[in-house]
């Protein structure tokens, strides 16, 4: 399962790459990084409830905490990066 996995993630990352490129055309790089941010946040949570596991934020650690918080502003700093290179 995880090569399968694997290989959606791949793909998925290459069709990132290219609607991107095409859709950040005449937008402003922050804006896009946002409105991408968004719509990420929303399929995040939507599957969070569809999977019924959001009884396990309670049992999160905090070390796991500040990780995915730094992870977290890892990622959106990345996301800047990547559409101000896509301008």
């Amino acid at each position: 399962m995880w090569l399968l996995l694997a290989i959606f993630s791949s793909i998925f990352a290459a069709l990132t790459s290219i609607l991107a490129k095409i859709g950040i055309e005449g937008v402003n790089s922050n804006l896009a990084t946002a409105i991408r941010t968004f719509v990420v946040l929303i399929m995040s949570w939507g599957m969070v409830f569809i999977t019924s596991s959001f009884s396990g934020i309670y049992n999160i650690s905090k070390k796991s905490w500040i990780f995915l918080i730094l992870s977290g502003l890892a990622t959106g700093l990345s996301w800047l990066c990547y559409y101000g290179a896509l301008k």
